[in-house]
């Protein structure tokens, strides 16, 4: 904890998703930014970041570990193949790691699902931005249907897809998979990524179709603007854009325009996990620094 009363945070990556979510973490109100490593000290992010006064380095995840002051909390938005050494080079130290690649290393979290688990686990994985999107969703319907076979299909602006991203497609899906599976409790699932080279480029969007029992427009309708209400508490873009069901099949469609920090409107992809991984690190803050405050009273 800093002399702010907020927990010391740092960002490793310096692409699309790490330079907004330093941005989002700077104006946050129980954490505090105290760097952002990247590989290349040309990196543009890492140039920009630097240009703007905030700390950087560009020794990877040795600028983490050969800090003078540990970090309470890391996040990871690097890729899924590099994830797995930093959460060993990490794990000595006490930070919340918060791993925004699809890597599976650690404990996955849906905040409106299971959130609070963060408080319990160490290294939190966000699953994906199509996870982040739809699990949400499929959670809510699967408390109250049977379920057979959910397919999630996620159409995402190519613009807004950085390297790191492209190679970890195939670990994308197979994590949005298994977390579909695991939270909803639907075997039969299928996930498909579209990246779109559309001009103007598309938002974000992810499309849910579910083949299910007692489906009906009245009680998927209710589960799904629930569901909602709950994720634009802490994404504001998060809106459905269709909902029907007729003869045991249901499509629930949902975008996400990105507030605009540092990604253009259309990139809702980047927005939604970087938004999941800032209010579950800042949950897990809110308790961190409560207790602190109670044990010097």
């Amino acid at each position: 904890m800093n002399q702010r009363g907020r927990l010391s945070a740092a960002v490793i990556g310096a692409g699309l998703i790490g330079v907004d979510l330093a941005t989002k973490i700077s104006r946050s109100d129980r954490l505090s930014l105290g760097l952002v490593v990247g590989r290349d000290e040309s990196t543009p992010g890492l140039r920009r970041l630097a240009k703007e006064g905030l700390p950087v380095a560009a020794n990877g995840i040795r600028s983490l570990i050969e800090n003078d002051t540990p970090f309470d909390v890391v996040f990871d938005a690097t890729n899924a193949l590099a994830h797995p050494e930093h959460a060993k080079l990490l794990s000595p130290f006490s930070a919340l790691l918060v791993d925004l690649t699809p890597s599976q290393v650690g404990r996955m979290v849906i905040p409106t699902v299971n959130g609070l688990d963060a408080l319990s686990h160490r290294n939190v994985n966000m699953v994906s931005c199509g996870g982040q999107a739809a699990i949400p969703v499929l959670h809510a319907l699967a408390r109250h249907h049977s379920i057979e076979y959910a397919e999630v299909v996620t159409t995402a602006a190519s613009p807004s897809i950085g390297r790191s991203t492209r190679l970890n497609l195939d670990e994308y899906i197979e994590t949005t998979q298994d977390a579909v599976r695991e939270f909803s409790g639907i075997q039969d699932v299928k996930v498909m990524v579209n990246l779109s080279p559309a001009r103007p480029p598309v938002t974000f969007r992810v499309a849910i179709s579910l083949l299910g029992e007692e489906l009906s427009p009245e009680s998927v309708r209710a589960a799904v603007d629930s569901t909602a209400r709950e994720m634009r508490a802490f994404v504001g873009g998060y809106t459905v854009t269709a909902c029907s069901v007729k003869d045991g099949k249901a499509l629930i469609a949902v975008e996400v325009d990105a507030s605009g920090d540092r990604i253009p409107r259309y990139a809702g992809n980047l927005d939604i996990i970087n938004s999941a991984a800032l209010y579950v690190a800042e949950r897990y803050a809110a308790v961190q620094l409560s207790s602190a405050y109670a044990e010097t009273s």
